[in-house]
């Protein structure tokens, strides 16, 4: 079987010292913001139980297919996204610029939700939390209320302080390496991060009323279950994939192509998806009960989007024993999870920067983090300042979130399976999977997934928007 060498931004970067630095690392990616902030909610909105379902269905199904491509595709070529999918096939170049241009737009916008996080961390940490769950700035034009959130990504300066700590405390690590940085990094973190989500989930457990909380979020609900909101429903979960398992970001090529060649992909990603998806099933232990107490049953409670982390849950915190102590465990939590994600959005794109032009490590860390703050401040400003300034009526933070995730993501996780599933055929990424006689459990499985189910899966992502409206 041919295999390509190392790169020169993989040489540079080295590569995992062992199976369980990858494996954290990658699951480190993985568990982030969509993990703790967005599954919950989506959970909530689309049925529950039936949501959990059909997620954890497509997760050891269509997200386990996607992810074991891009990681062999990564560790066969041994190159950074840019130039891994030309070399798997010189007429996916395209594949290439798009995979590497979607983590550069998302880590901007990501440090400045980051951001976000930090600033609650620390009102929490200094005791402040009752404040900002009880704070008003008066009201707007249509008579709302203006609360902490609203007021604080209003300003200027504030935001751009934390955004710019995200932003660079993510670089630093990925400026000591792979091993050194990464790998060290992941080792201590995910252990800290998976005992306070564990810690909080059982505490939230045992608050009054919890019981009908946990119902709400694990039973399914088969009311007004019709053939549009099942499609609206399998959309969701298969988007919420791409959130959860850092897929069709370039992350898991990048991180492929350091994995070492003895170390089994098939039951690396195995370890990663139960990782990930027992986090973000847990998270929702946390969210779902609490709001559910907190509101008095109400679902709409629950139905926040974005405004559920920064508005309601320290609402919530307030109005429970020991809310303090939790709040700021919980914004702990949720800050660390998110840093993981935005080192190895900073790690694929510095990858691809080391690759095209042959700058150091640190250097080419450099550039990407002044690329990030330029890009960055647009999302920052964009509530500010630029706050009447619209890009197809969205704000510019929600305008890079629905570019990448509706659009970009979807069409190269098509591409990645028209790549596999069609023109170099499955056997190439079968072949690395079992290198050195290994075995492919999950064959016949792959197969199906790559060629038919996954393709199928992004179609309904980009067409159910426009199905929907009609």
């Amino acid at each position: 079987m041919k295999h390509n060498g190392k790169s020169s931004a993989a040489s540079q970067s080295g590569g995992f010292g062992s199976r369980i630095g990858f494996i954290l690392a990658a699951a480190g990616s993985a568990v982030g913001l969509g993990n703790i902030w967005r599954f919950p909610y989506l959970a909530a909105k689309y049925g529950g139980g039936i949501f959990l379902l059909i997620y954890f269905i497509f997760a050891v199904t269509f997200g386990f297919a996607l992810m074991v491509t891009e990681i062999a595709i990564g560790r066969r070529t041994g190159k950074s996204v840019i130039e891994a999918f030309p070399a798997v096939n010189k007429k996916f170049r395209p594949l290439g610029w798009l995979s590497s241009a979607i983590p550069a737009l998302i880590l901007p916008y990501y440090c400045v939700i980051g951001g976000w996080v930090l600033k609650y961390m620390t009102i929490f940490l200094t005791g402040r939390g009752s404040e900002i769950a009880e704070a008003s700035y008066g009201v707007t034009d249509s008579g709302a209320n203006i609360g902490f959130f609203d007021h604080f990504i209003s300003l200027s300066v504030q935001p751009t302080v934390f955004f710019l700590i995200y932003a660079a405390a993510g670089a630093v690590v990925v400026c000591f390496g792979v091993e050194k940085g990464i790998e060290k990094f992941s080792k201590f973190l995910m252990p800290v991060l998976f005992a306070l989500i564990l810690g909080i989930s059982i505490y939230t457990m045992t608050l009054d009323g919890a019981g009908d909380g946990l119902k709400y979020y694990v039973l399914p609900d088969f009311d007004g279950f019709t053939g549009t909101k099942l499609m609206k429903t399998i959309a969701a979960a298969v988007g919420q994939l791409f959130y959860s398992m850092s897929i069709a970001m370039g992350i898991m090529v990048t991180y492929g192509s350091y994995m070492r060649r003895e170390d089994s992909i098939e039951g690396s990603v195995r370890h990663i998806e139960i990782f990930d998806t027992v986090v973000a099933f847990m998270a929702g232990l946390i969210i779902v009960p609490a709001v559910f107490v907190f509101s008095g049953g109400d679902p709409d409670a629950l139905n926040k989007g974005p405004g559920l982390m920064f508005v309601t849950l320290p609402k919530v915190f307030d109005s429970m024993p020991a809310g303090q102590f939790i709040g700021a465990a919980f914004f702990i939590l949720v800050a660390l999870a998110a840093l993981t994600s935005s080192i190895s959005l900073t790690e694929t794109v510095t990858a691809v920067v080391m690759e095209k032009t042959k700058l150091s490590r640190v250097k080419s860390c450099c550039v990407v983090l002044l690329f990030t703050i330029v890009l960055g401040m647009l999302s920052v400003l964009g509530y500010s300042v630029w706050s009447d300034f619209r890009m197809f009526g969205m704000q510019l933070l929600d305008f890079f979130d629905f570019i990448t995730n509706n659009l970009m993501m979807p069409v190269a996780a098509l591409l990645t399976c028209i790549l596999v599933g069609y023109v170099v055929k499955t056997k190439y990424v079968e072949e690395e999977i079992m290198y050195g006689e290994r075995t492919f459990r999950s064959k016949m499985l792959y197969r199906g997934m790559i060629k038919y189910v996954c393709p199928a899966c992004m179609i309904i992502i980009l067409v159910t928007p426009f199905v929907t409206e009609i």
